[in-house]
C-alpha cells in the first residue's frame, strides 16, 4: 500500500504483486494515521483530519465511516481471548472540553444500538489506554486526577497507588506478562518520574525505582529512559537521577533490585581502565527512535538475547560529550567499547553478524561488518560515490543478510537507495558445531526470576550464515524460592535491612475491606512474590499471602460521588450516584441513599448498586446527598453537597444612561435564566483596577467627575463566564424627556443593541434639523424593548456651569421648549426605509421640573411640586388612552448589549461644576430593574420600576 501526497491527489495504491503493478482508489477523506489489525492482515482502521475514524476490511479498497469525534491515537484493535468479537474497536471519543467518553464499536456496525460504554461516566481527555490486557482511564475530580483499571476487561477499580504518592502524572510504560510497569510523576517532582510496578490485577503498585529521568518527545509526549531489554524477560535499563547526576542501572528481576553497570577494563586501544562502582560507572543513553529509517541509542532483539549495542559514556556520570559505542555478549555483565564515536548499529541474519554506519552530517560511502559479536570490525565500500546516510533499514525479521541505505550525493539531489546484499560474504550454512551454551546470570548468580536459563547462541569464531530456520533456544530449571524472589506488597515499604514492613499509612487489616462474611481473603505477610517468577519450595510457605475467613466488620470508609466525578449538575438531567466501602462486608450492608429534596432511597445491601443510583432534580440549589451505610456491627455516613445550576445563557447590565454628579446609581446585573444555581459578580466601575467582588446581583456607586464612565460586571457561573459593559454619562445639571414613535416603527425593531444604537443616532440628528438646537447639548438613547421607546436628556451650556440658577434653568427650559413644540407640530421624522416614514412623538410624560439639590426644601415647595407630578400622571393616562400610544411598559430585553445604547455629547469631560449651594438636576434617567420570579430555567416575569435618589421625584 501506498499514500499519495495529498496536495497532488488524495488515493490510495495498492499492489498485490510485491509492487510490480498498482492499482488506484480514490479516498474521500485525508489519511493522517494508519492502523492495521494484529492478525487480520486486511482489516485497517484509518483516521483522518477531521478527527472521523474509518475501518475498511478489504486493505484499503472500501472504507466505511466508523465514529466521529474520536481523540487522536486513542483507538485500539480488539485482543483475542480477551474481547468477545474480533472485530471489536477501542476508542475514545470527545464530548466536551477536557471530557470523552470510552465506547467499545463493531468493526461494521457502530451504530448506537450496538455501542458498548464499559466505563459507567465521562473520563478525562486522550487518558484511555487499551494494552494486552489491561484498559486504564482517567477521570479528574475537584483537580485531582483518579486513574482507574480493568484486567482482562472486567469491571474497572480505582488504581491503588502509596497513599501519600499523588500524582500529577502517570504513564503505562509496560504491560507484558500480566503485571503493568508505570511511570508516575509526584507532586513533589518536575523533570523525574518514580517507576511503580503492579500486582497481576493492575491494580496495587509498589514503588521500584525512584527519580527516572525523562525528556519531551518532538510531538510533545514524555518519554522516560526506561529500556526493556528484547529477547530476556524481566531485564530493564533505566536512568535515575541522583545528587544531580544521572546514572544508568539495571534490574534482572523486573526492578526488584537494581545496581550500576560494570565499566569496560580497557579502551580501545588496549589501555587499562579504572572505574569502579558506585563512583565510576558505565551510563548509556536509552533513546529509542520512532522512525524505522534511523537507529536509536540502544538496541536489542528477542532473536539476539544477550547482546545489547548503546552510546554512552564512563565516569562518574552520563555525559552529552565523549560519547562512545558499547556493546555487551552476557546480558549487560560485562561490557566492550565498539567504537569512539557515534555509529548505527544493525543486526544481521538474526545477530550472526552486526553492520555499523557512522553517525556524521559529511557524506560517506564505507560500512564495518562484524561476525564476532563486535570483537572484530571489517571496513567496506557500499558506494562509489560519498553519500549523506539518511538512514538504514534492514528487511523485517533481520532473519536475511539484505539491508538498504537511504540517502542523497548532494543536498539538492534527489534521495539515493543503495541496497546491499551481503550473501556472498558467508560460504556456508552453521551446522551444529558452530554453537555453543550460554548461561544466563547477574554477576555470577544464575538463578534470575526463579529459574536457571540456557541458551544455546554462535561461538564468535564461526562465520556461517544461520538462515530463516534457526529459532532462538533456551532451557530452564527451577530454582529454590528465596527472599530475592518476593517484593514488597502493597502499603509496605523496604527497610535498609530488606525486610519489608507496613508504612506509616496503612492497616494491614483493611485489607479485607470488601470481604464479604464467611467467605476467604489472603493475608498478607508483607511480600508478593515478582509476578512470573517461577521459582519453588525453598521460603515460599513462610513468604506468601495466608487465606484467612473474612471477618464480621463494622461499615468504615463510605464514599459517596457521582459518576462524573463533579460536584455539580444541570438542572433536569441525570444524575448518577455511587456508593463504595472501604471496609466492610458490602453484601449485608444496607445503605439509605437522601437526595436531600425530600426523595430517598433504601437498598438491602451495597452490592446490589454497583452501577449506582440515579436521580433527576426539579429545582435549582445546593442540595445536602446523605449515604449511610449499617449492619449488625455499626454505622457509617458519608456526605455530599450538589449544586443543580442551569447554565448562565447570557447577561443584560441594569444601568442608567446618564447619571448625577456624586449622587448614588444602582447598577444590577441581570441573569437569563436568573436562577442557575451559586453566581459570583466582578464588578469594575470607571477607572479602579480592583474589582468589587459581590454575591448580590446589584451594587450603589457614585461618580465624583463629569463625563463618560465606563461600568463592566462579569458574572462566574460553574464553568461559565459572561461579561458586560455600559458607559454612563455623567453630568450635574439636565433634563429628560420619553419620546414614543409612530407604530410602524414597532414592526422594524429587532430588539438588538446595534439596532437602537443606528436609531438613536437617527433621532439626534433628526431633533436637531427640526429645532437647530446644538448636538452638544443632545443625549438620545431607545431604551430596550417594545413598544419602541426612547429618551432625551437636554445637557447644560458649559458656559453656563457658574452662573445662576436662574440662567441654568432658563437655559434648559428654553431647550425643552424648543424640542417639545417640534415634537407636538410632527416635524421631528425620519426615513427607516424605503416608504417608512417614522415620526416622533412627546410622551407626554416629560421629567420633573428642575429643583435645588440642597437639603432645605420649604414644604409648600415640596407640595407644589408633588401636584405637579400628580398632574402629570392624569395627562400621561388621558393621552394614553385617546391616542392609543404606548405607555412605558418596558420589557425584559436578555441580549448581551455589547455596545454603548447612547449617541455622547461631543467633549462632555470639559464641564465645570458649580458650588455645591446651587446644584439643581432634573429627574435621573429612569432604572429599569427586571425582578422576577423564576422556576427552573423558565422564561422570568418582568416588572418596570422607577427609581430615583432623592430630592428628584419617582413616577
Amino acid at each position: 500500500m501506498l499514500l499519495t501526497d495529498t496536495e497532488v491527489e488524495n488515493s490510495i495504491l495498492i499492489s498485490s504483486d510485491e509492487g510490480a503493478t498498482y492499482q488506484k482508489y480514490r479516498l474521500n477523506f485525508y489519511i493522517l494515521s494508519l492502523l492495521f489489525h494484529p492478525e487480520q492482515e486486511d482489516w485497517i482502521l484509518a483516521y483522518s483530519h477531521e478527527q472521523k475514524l474509518y475501518s475498511s476490511v478489504e486493505f484499503g479498497r472500501r472504507w466505511q465511516l466508523v465514529h466521529e469525534k474520536v481523540t487522536p491515537n486513542r483507538f485500539y484493535w480488539s485482543k483475542m481471548g480477551l474481547d468477545k468479537e474480533p472485530g471489536l474497536i477501542h476508542l475514545e471519543t470527545t464530548i466536551g472540553e477536557g471530557q470523552a467518553l470510552y465506547v467499545t464499536c463493531k468493526l461494521q456496525n457502530c451504530t448506537d444500538a450496538n455501542k458498548g460504554k464499559p466505563f459507567p461516566g465521562y473520563i478525562d481527555a486522550n487518558s484511555l489506554v487499551v494494552q494486552d490486557e489491561y484498559v486504564f482511564v482517567q477521570v479528574s475530580t475537584t483537580g485531582k486526577p483518579i486513574y482507574y483499571v480493568s484486567a482482562k476487561r472486567d469491571v474497572f477499580t480505582p488504581v491503588k497507588l502509596p497513599k501519600y504518592t499523588l500524582p500529577k502524572d502517570l504513564h503505562v510504560i509496560s504491560t507484558d506478562e500480566n503485571r503493568v510497569v508505570a511511570a508516575v510523576q509526584e507532586w513533589n517532582q518536575n523533570e523525574t518520574y518514580n517507576l511503580y510496578v503492579s500486582d497481576t490485577s493492575g491494580v496495587y503498585y509498589t514503588l521500584a525505582l525512584e527519580n527516572v529521568v525523562s525528556s519531551m518527545g518532538l510531538e510533545g509526549n514524555v518519554m522516560v529512559d526506561l529500556y526493556e531489554v528484547a529477547g530476556i524477560k524481566g531485564m530493564f535499563l533505566a536512568n535515575k537521577k541522583t545528587d544531580k547526576q544521572v546514572k544508568t542501572h539495571i534490574t534482572y528481576n523486573r526492578g526488584r533490585d537494581w545496581r550500576l553497570l560494570q565499566a569496560p577494563n580497557k579502551d580501545l586501544r588496549g589501555n587499562s581502565i579504572h572505574c569502579m562502582p558506585p563512583y565510576c560507572s558505565l551510563h548509556l543513553h536509552l533513546h529509542v527512535s520512532a522512525n524505522p529509517y534511523t537507529s536509536g541509542s540502544i538496541a536489542s532483539r528477542e532473536s539476539a538475547p544477550g547482546i545489547i549495542v548503546a552510546s554512552g559514556s564512563s565516569g562518574s556520570e552520563l555525559t552529552t560529550s565523549n560519547v562512545s559505542v558499547y556493546i555487551t555478549s552476557d546480558a549487560g555483565n560485562t561490557w566492550r567499547q565498539i567504537f569512539n564515536e557515534e555509529y548505527a548499529v544493525l543486526y544481521l541474519d538474526q545477530r550472526g553478524a552486526l553492520v555499523a554506519i557512522r553517525h556524521t552530517p559529511l557524506p560517506i560511502r564505507h560500512l564495518w561488518l562484524s561476525f564476532d559479536e563486535g570483537r572484530q570490525w571489517n571496513k567496506y565500500s557500499f558506494t562509489n560515490t560519498p553519500l549523506f546516510v539518511d538512514g538504514v533499514l534492514g528487511e523485517p525479521g533481520e532473519e536475511t543478510l539484505i539491508m538498504t541505505i537511504f540517502g542523497h550525493v548532494s543536498h539538492r539531489s534527489e534521495w539515493q537507495l543503495v541496497k546491499i546484499d551481503f550473501r556472498s560474504i558467508f560460504n556456508r550454512r552453521c551446522s551444529e558445531a558452530d554453537y555453543q551454551t550460554w548461561h544466563l546470570h547477574d554477576q555470577g548468580e544464575p538463578c534470575l526470576m526463579g529459574v536457571k536459563r540456557i541458551y544455546r547462541k554462535l561461538k564468535p569464531t564461526s562465520r556461517c550464515v544461520m538462515g530463516k530456520l534457526y529459532s532462538v533456544s533456551m532451557s530452564s530449571g527451577p530454582c529454590d524460592c528465596t527472599e530475592a524472589d518476593f517484593e514488597c506488597d502493597y502499603g509496605y515499604d523496604r527497610r535498609t535491612d530488606g525486610k519489608c514492613t507496613p508504612a506509616f499509612w496503612f492497616h494491614p487489616s483493611a485489607m479485607s475491606r470488601s470481604c464479604p462474611t464467611g467467605m476467604t481473603f489472603l493475608n498478607s505477610t508483607g511480600y508478593r512474590k515478582v509476578v512470573s517468577n517461577n521459582c519453588t519450595d525453598g521460603v515460599i510457605v513462610e513468604y506468601t499471602a495466608k487465606r484467612q475467613y473474612c471477618p464480621m466488620q463494622a461499615p468504615k470508609g463510605l464514599h459517596l460521588v457521582t459518576s462524573e466525578g463533579t460536584l455539580s449538575a444541570v438542572l433536569g438531567t441525570n444524575v448518577t450516584f455511587l456508593v463504595f466501602l472501604e471496609q466492610g462486608d458490602a453484601t449485608r450492608t444496607s445503605v439509605t441513599l437522601d437526595f436531600g429534596d425530600g426523595h430517598a432511597l433504601t437498598y438491602s445491601n451495597l452490592s446490589s448498586i454497583e452501577d449506582g443510583i440515579k436521580h433527576i432534580y426539579k429545582n435549582v440549589g445546593i442540595y445536602r446527598v446523605t449515604a449511610a451505610g449499617k449492619n449488625r456491627l455499626g454505622t457509617e455516613t458519608a456526605v455530599l453537597y450538589l449544586h443543580i445550576i442551569c447554565p448562565l445563557e447570557s447577561i443584560h447590565l441594569s444601568a442608567p444612561f446618564v447619571a448625577v454628579k456624586n449622587k448614588e446609581v444602582n447598577l444590577t446585573a441581570i441573569l437569563w435564566p436568573n436562577q442557575v444555581g451559586t453566581v459570583t459578580y466582578i464588578w469594575w466601575i470607571g477607572n479602579s483596577t480592583e474589582p468589587i467582588i459581590t454575591l448580590e446581583a446589584s451594587v450603589t456607586c457614585t461618580f465624583s467627575q463629569e463625563g463618560i464612565s465606563t461600568v463592566t460586571v462579569q458574572v462566574s457561573a460553574g464553568n461559565t463566564i459572561l461579561q458586560e459593559r455600559k458607559a454612563i454619562s455623567i453630568h450635574e445639571y439636565f433634563q429628560s424627556h420619553l419620546l414614543a414613535f409612530s407604530s410602524n416603527l414597532d414592526d422594524h425593531n429587532p430588539d438588538v443593541p446595534e439596532w437602537r444604537l443606528d436609531v438613536s443616532r437617527v433621532i439626534k440628528n433628526s431633533l436637531i434639523q427640526a429645532t437647530g438646537v446644538n448636538g452638544d447639548y443632545l443625549l438620545v438613547t431607545v431604551l430596550p424593548g417594545l413598544p419602541t421607546t426612547a429618551e432625551c436628556f437636554l445637557l447644560l451650556d458649559r458656559q453656563l456651569i457658574e452662573e445662576e440658577h436662574k440662567k441654568k434653568s432658563a437655559h434648559l427650559n428654553h431647550l425643552s421648549e424648543m424640542m417639545l413644540s417640534a415634537l407636538n407640530q410632527n416635524l421631528v421624522q425620519f426615513t427607516l426605509r424605503p416608504g417608512v416614514q417614522v415620526t416622533v412623538y412627546a410622551a407626554h410624560l416629560s421629567a420633573a421640573p428642575l429643583v435645588d439639590s440642597s437639603e432645605n426644601h420649604s414644604t409648600p415647595a415640596m407640595l407644589m411640586l408633588l401636584s405637579v407630578v400628580v398632574v402629570g400622571l392624569a395627562v400621561f393616562v388621558i393621552y394614553k388612552f385617546k391616542r392609543k400610544i404606548p405607555g412605558l411598559n418596558v420589557y425584559a430585553q436578555m441580549q448581551n448589549e455589547k455596545e454603548q445604547e447612547m449617541i455622547n455629547p461631543a467633549n462632555p469631560t470639559e464641564a465645570t461644576p458649580s458650588s455645591q449651594q446651587d446644584v439643581i438636576h432634573s429627574l435621573e434617567t429612569l432604572d429599569t430593574a427586571f425582578n422576577s420570579r423564576l422556576i427552573g430555567c423558565k422564561k422570568p416575569h418582568v416588572h418596570v420600576k422607577f427609581s430615583t435618589e432623592l430630592p428628584s421625584y419617582v413616577v
